[in-house]
């Protein structure tokens, strides 16, 4: 069913839960269809993407970090565009591991991998900076909970970018799980600010990308119950579905947290009733961890099955699929956006430094003139 609204002239597409509706455009659309799979087609998805899998870390050839140089080269002359999974060391309770967000992630890209290779043009991946991440104030004193520095975590992810931009990876795509989400953002900014170099960068917060498969719903029976928070049925029902070798569910404990403020200003983690403010934009309005949940949950985990993962996982992996293709149709490999609509730079002063690496009249960023906002090398 679709609905227009006359004042916009947009086209919404609708579903069976008034509190769900897509866009009707391409993301939407994709959306529509994960909405509406059976259980039979979900599974055929996550097959494809062969989905559950063992951890590609340590497997050659998945990683630029584990691949053979000469033969990464051909990759990424095929493809340039990098997933750069950003993940923390985090307590999620005693039946979760710490690295929780890390595996989100990387098990998320890593399926995206094996589907993009199969299609001939096969993703690239990086090993994370960020096996301990930033974290907001409220996870203070949490052990298993390891915080780094605001400035660590954006310097870090500035001079990531930079090293991979420098190597012929000119789009990149940060995949985050985890609640740092305005150190990434600030780290892009600050990159763009200091280099001003043509590309693609983008942070995907991967739960709020799909959010719409989060919500409890009563049209599909593998829905989630509850509201995604924070080591609860929506987390452990993805480490459930993607690593549950690294969950022991006799562990599990149920927990709430407890506000300080009136219901209905401050947003769950996805952001799913549309309030006026994000959890992340102040602190305060709740009890920190270490008071209201020493357990390290928010939530009823207790209630997680790898089955209500499934559509969420489709659809992150749909749509990251998606976004990648768009992407490498609008840019080919080897190719940016125009310098001259992205970057005070000219097109001639950037010219050596657009070849390929190692190339005839090629330039590194380490020989960069500074410009604008360039305080730092």
């Amino acid at each position: 069913m679709k609905l227009t609204l006359n004042e916009s002239g947009k086209t919404w597409l609708t579903t069976e839960d008034p509190a769900i509706l897509f866009e009707d455009n391409e993301v939407g659309r994709l959306k529509k269809e994960v909405w509406d799979m059976t259980e039979e087609e979900l599974d055929k998805v996550l097959e494809e993407y062969g989905v559950p899998s063992a951890s590609e870390l340590g497997v050659a050839g998945t990683y630029i970090q584990n691949t053979a140089r000469g033969d990464q080269i051909e990759k990424r002359r095929k493809d340039d565009i990098v997933f750069v999974p950003i993940g923390c060391t985090e307590n999620h309770g005693l039946h979760n591991n710490t690295g929780l967000d890390t595996f989100m992630c990387t098990q998320i890209c890593e399926a995206v991998r094996r589907y993009t290779a199969k299609q001939g043009h096969e993703v690239n991946l990086a090993f994370t900076p960020l096996n301990y991440g930033g974290h907001p104030y409220h996870h203070i004193g949490m052990p298993g909970t390891v915080i780094m520095p605001q400035e660590v975590v954006t310097e870090m992810l500035i001079y990531t970018m930079l090293g991979l931009w420098d190597d012929g990876y000119r789009k990149i795509i940060f995949i985050n799980n985890h609640g740092h989400l305005w150190m990434l953002e600030a780290a892009i900014q600050e990159f763009c600010k200091r280099y001003q170099l043509p590309g693609i960068y983008r942070v995907i917060d991967w739960h709020r990308a799909v959010r719409e498969f989060f919500y409890p719903t009563d049209v599909h029976d593998d829905s989630l119950e509850t509201h995604f928070i924070h080591a609860d049925e929506a987390e452990t029902a993805v480490a459930l579905l993607m690593f549950k070798d690294m969950v022991n569910m006799d562990y599990v404990q149920d927990k709430l947290g407890e506000a300080l403020l009136p219901d209905g200003h401050i947003d769950k983690s996805v952001d799913p009733y549309r309030r006026p403010c994000r959890w992340s934009e102040g602190e305060g309005h709740a009890a920190i961890e270490r008071s209201a949940t020493p357990e390290g949950i928010v939530g009823v985990p207790s209630q997680a099955t790898a089955r209500k993962a499934k559509r969420p996982i489709v659809a992150i992996l749909k749509y990251l699929t998606l976004l990648h293709d768009q992407i490498l149709e609008a840019y080919p490999a080897g190719t940016v956006p125009p310098v001259e609509k992205v970057s005070l730079r000219s097109a001639e002063e950037l010219a050596p430094f657009l070849k390929e690496p190692l190339s005839e009249g090629w330039k590194s960023v380490a020989e960069l003139p500074r410009v604008g906002y360039f305080e730092k090398l």
